[in-house]
């Protein structure tokens, strides 16, 4: 098939198809015409990157994967280049995690510090004489 044919098929663009060439990491075959030709073989290997970048693997990331499957392997996560970058990359996702739940944590000190200021607030705006309950932000200040 045809660069066009196979971009259809694969869900991207021939730019990205002749990007990932110049990579190494999709073959370079040429007709007798210089058309470049492609298999389902290619097709295999693109479904392989697009699935891994959906996953938020970088495009270098894919390469053991690639090469796993170029070698004949059925799947290519089935060579062990390729399981170290699934263990690295759920190394980078426990960081991640442990970093958002870091600051979950800090934006829930947070609100409960905020809510129970503004409830205070709101109790003394009951009380007669009590200080304006306007917000800090949108009031101008004192001199106002």
């Amino acid at each position: 098939m045809r660069i066009g044919e196979l971009a259809e098929r694969a869900g991207t663009t021939t730019r990205t198809l002749r990007y990932y060439e110049s990579r190494g990491l999709l073959p370079a075959r040429r007709a007798v015409n210089g058309y470049r030709t492609y298999d389902e073989d290619d097709l295999r290997l693109l479904q392989q990157i697009r699935t891994l970048q959906d996953f938020g693997f970088d495009l270098e990331e894919t390469r053991p994967f690639v090469e796993c499957l170029r070698a004949g392997h059925p799947a290519g996560d089935s060579c062990p280049a390729s399981l170290a970058v699934y263990r690295a990359k759920l190394g980078e996702l426990d960081t991640l995690i442990e970093q958002l739940q870091s600051v979950r944590s800090q934006v829930g000190v947070q609100l409960a510090r905020a809510e129970r200021e503004a409830q205070a607030l709101q109790a003394q705006a009951d009380v007669p004489g009590g200080p304006d309950p306007r917000c800090e932000l949108t009031y101008g200040g004192e001199d106002e």
